[in-house]
């Protein structure tokens, strides 16, 4: 950028933190109101800043306290939202709480964020850390025997064309000296330039994605297309997207999981996306039940089709990707997660010694315990409850992922700030605003003209 911009220099996290959270506050925050619900949202998202620089300090320094402390920061958070999210469903009175700033002045603000978010994209050069999951699944690709069994379960569920992907870390708080596509030889498929310019590829689309479906719901679902662009200037302000604008794992399962919701009137293809979101990261599979059951009345079958549909398409895809039936194992291993909790390799918070691994395991039979009530309750589920459900269990999966959970917030971020902004969505549900299978109007079809 500074070769365009005189003597431009990227802000550090810390000083982006101070300057957006001001700004998030001019904007958003209901001055007249203070003690709205809005603000509290608002003080919250804007509260998991310093949990991730508190990690991105600690990770760079060696500080194990730190980074503990930044990830016991985040998980308390994060579990304040996941009540605020159980409870949105009760709050039947939602008054219309519109930002401080005019369309006209939020369409310029989010565009000028977009460009420059996604020039940093552009212009970030991988670093070391950047390139180990790279690198490690590169020597899976190729059936490495000292790795293969080792690394699958360190890189974690997922899928592992993914993981040849570098990490493009667009703003760091300390930056260490960047490795050049000339540097250290490695047993990559590809050449190292090819897998960081389809990152930078798909970084950018998956933040484009985002930001449309977040303002697609707005129009189409919302019916206020102004409450969409607000939402979507907010997720633009955030910390959190500055610093991890480039990390796909991050941003891809959230622009599939924000259009599935605004497909959501197309059983089809909302099965589709969340297929190929499970796919991906694995951890939408969570979600199939929630959604199974708001399709229940109508539509479940068709959003079956098209989630079977997507994982089958990720299937094939590996297959003749894979050089040998061992490896294609392995693979279809990793992206359906098929690997004991007791066995998994943890990084994070659960990897510190103050934590015992075994206190993950009631975490995650709780996590299971919440999935199944959100099937059952509410019933029926309209529009607002599936958005506000489907933000809770993407919330809670952060407190027992093995990798770095707690960091990943771009999976639920754009539905929770849907969630703040929705209006009363009680008319959208699956009986009214899907229509009838289509084996059914078929025959309807047929008798109406053998009746005529």
């Amino acid at each position: 950028m500074s070769e365009i911009l005189f003597h431009y220099y990227r802000v550090n996290p810390t000083t982006w933190f101070y300057l957006a959270s001001l700004l998030s506050i001019a904007v958003f925050f209901k001055f007249n109101r203070a003690l709205s619900i809005r603000n509290v949202d608002l003080a919250g998202l804007i509260l998991f800043a310093p949990g991730l620089l508190a990690v991105e300090y600690g990770g760079f320094k060696a500080n194990i306290d730190a980074q503990q402390l930044g990830y016991v920061w985040l998980f308390v958070v994060t579990g304040l939202f996941i009540i605020r999210m159980l409870c949105d469903s009760l709050m039947v009175r939602r008054p219309m709480l519109e930002p401080n700033l005019n369309s006209g002045g939020l369409i310029f603000l989010g565009i000028s964020l977009l460009v420059f978010l996604l020039a940093n994209v552009l212009t970030t050069r991988p670093e070391r850390d950047d390139l180990a999951a790279a690198t490690t699944a590169a020597r899976l690709e190729t059936g490495d025997a000292e790795v293969n069994a080792d690394q699958l379960a360190r890189l974690g569920p997922g899928y592992p064309l993914l993981f040849l992907l570098p990490h493009i870390s667009t703003q760091r708080v300390f930056s260490s000296e960047a490795v050049s596509s000339a540097g250290e030889k490695t047993k990559e498929p590809l050449p190292r330039v090819v897998h960081e310019t389809t990152a930078r590829a798909m970084a950018i689309i998956s933040q484009l994605l985002i930001v449309s479906g977040m303002i697609f719901v707005g129009w189409r679902h919302f019916e206020n297309t102004r409450l969409g662009i607000a939402a979507a200037v907010l997720y633009l302000l955030l910390p959190y997207t500055a610093m991890m604008t480039g990390r796909v794992d991050h941003a891809l399962p959230g622009a599939l999981i924000v259009w599935a919701i605004g497909a959501y009137r197309r059983p089809v293809i909302a099965g589709g996306l969340i297929g190929l979101a499970i796919g991906i990261i694995y951890y939408p599979v969570f979600l199939l039940p929630l959604w199974c059951s708001f399709y229940w009345e109508r539509g479940v079958r068709r959003f079956a089709t098209g989630v079977a549909a997507a994982l089958a398409a990720l299937v094939i895809g590996l297959w003749f990707t894979s050089p040998t039936i061992a490896i294609f194992a392995g693979q279809l291993r990793q992206m359906f997660g098929w690997i004991f909790p007791s066995s998994v390799s943890l990084e994070g918070f659960w990897a510190f010694p103050s934590y015992d691994p075994v206190f993950r395991l009631p975490v995650l039979a709780g996590f299971l315990v919440m999935m199944a009530t959100m099937a059952i309750w509410p019933s029926p589920k309209h529009l607002g409850t599936l958005m506000s459900c489907s933000a809770a269990i993407l919330l809670g999966s952060q407190f027992w992922k093995a990798h770095n959970g707690g960091l990943f917030l771009a999976w639920f971020l754009p539905i929770l700030l849907l969630v703040i902004f929705r209006p009363n969505l009680e008319n959208r549900v699956a009986l009214k605003a899907l229509d009838t299978d289509w084996f059914i109007r078929r025959r309807k079809q047929r008798r109406s003209i053998d009746a005529g």
